[in-house]
């Protein structure tokens, strides 16, 4: 089953799926997987990365570090999402929030913690959009994905090697950063999308056929999914750099960063987009005129054979010339039939040379 099929079902399932129910109430995700739950602790001096197989651990693992970043792949469990609520204080609504899988990205302060809703962007067997859902707290990072695998590798990979400074910073840093990555993880795709048009434009100024065609809207669809989810992640962006109680002054001044990437991808979308509507505009050009070539061909040959239908319609006529000396009298004559055909070669052969000359016989003309 493709993977957009399956998508756009289970989109359907997802926007009903808490309907008529209290605020509050968990729902698990249809078909969602297992949570898998990992934590990266860390400081200025060391890093700590581990599996956490039960809750109750993380009580002992946050305030042991300056910074706790704790990852659930998987909202398969409630039970799971209480448990994590109750050793965070997470809000009921925020809980409900991160089940719900159709949400808008957006930032809401509960208390001490900012709740964000985010989408990354990834290409598999097509575009997948997946809900991220964080929160950011006094001294941890608490994020919540869809499925195991996302666009955040290079960050740990940035803690786990001390490089940059995210290692020496504060917990609403960590929470940027991871911001910043999933808006960036969108250049990536969209660098995909530019490679893919680029070889599309190719093949249809080569050889244009409807799948071709049916490949272009397949995009502009996706971009357009894009575009919805990059446009409130700007707004998202935006509410953190003008965020004074919950974000350190220096992080602000990093979100208007972010905010700008997420400019230029909005910017990079629309022209991808108009991009791919001048292509279909080009294909179907590029058809009109190899159907204009194809008419030109047809007209020619049909110029030439319509007078000597004429000429052969009129010796093929049953006249006797024994009746009178005027009915076809050529039809006695020895070099009447090479007369005829000597006429219709003319004819033809004058028809030619008008076209050449008017330049009808162009390169283009033969094409299919």
């Amino acid at each position: 089953m493709p993977r957009g099929n399956r998508s756009k079902r289970g989109r359907k399932r997802r926007l009903t799926q808490n309907v008529g129910t209290p605020p509050g109430t968990l729902v698990a995700p249809p078909e969602a997987a297992k949570p898998e739950v990992t934590v990266i602790a860390y400081g200025p001096e060391a890093v700590v990365e581990r599996k956490v197989e039960r809750i109750d651990e993380l009580r002992e693992l946050v305030g042991a570090h300056p910074v706790t970043w704790i990852n659930v792949s998987g909202l398969g469990d409630i039970e799971t999402i209480r448990a994590l609520g109750e050793v965070f204080r997470l809000h009921p609504l925020a809980q409900e929030d991160i089940l719900d899988l159709s949400q808008r990205p957006k930032l809401d302060p509960y208390g001490d913690r900012l709740f964000l809703i985010l989408r990354m962007a990834e290409i598999r067997d097509g575009l997948l959009l997946e809900q991220m859902s964080m929160f950011i707290g006094p001294n941890f990072v608490l994020t919540f994905q869809e499925t195991p695998g996302d666009c955040l590798d290079e960050l740990r990979d940035r803690i786990r090697r001390a490089r940059g400074r995210v290692r020496r910073s504060s917990a609403s840093y960590l929470g940027y950063a991871i911001a910043d990555a999933v808006i960036d993880g969108y250049f990536k795709v969209l660098e995909r999308f530019g490679d893919e048009l680029e070889e599309l434009e190719h093949r249809i100024l080569a050889r244009p056929g409807p799948e071709l065609v049916a490949r272009l809207f397949e995009i502009k669809r996706e971009l357009l999914s894009v575009r919805r989810a990059v446009w409130p992640m700007r707004d998202v962006a935006s509410q953190l750099a003008h965020e004074p109680d919950l974000l350190d002054a220096d992080v602000r001044m990093y979100a208007r960063d972010a905010h700008d990437h997420a400019a230029r991808i909005l910017d990079l979308v629309e022209s991808f987009r108009e991009l791919a509507s001048s292509m279909v505009d080009i294909y179907l050009a590029n058809l009109s005129n190899r159907m204009n070539e194809v008419i030109k061909v047809l007209t020619i040959i049909s110029t030439i054979f319509i007078p000597l239908s004429f000429v052969a319609g009129i010796y093929g006529m049953n006249f006797d010339p024994d009746v009178s000396p005027w009915n076809m009298p050529e039809l006695r004559w020895t070099l009447g039939y090479p007369f005829a055909l000597g006429i219709m070669a003319a004819m033809a052969a004058t028809f030619l040379i008008v076209f050449w000359r008017r330049g009808w016989f162009g390169r283009s003309v033969g094409q299919p």
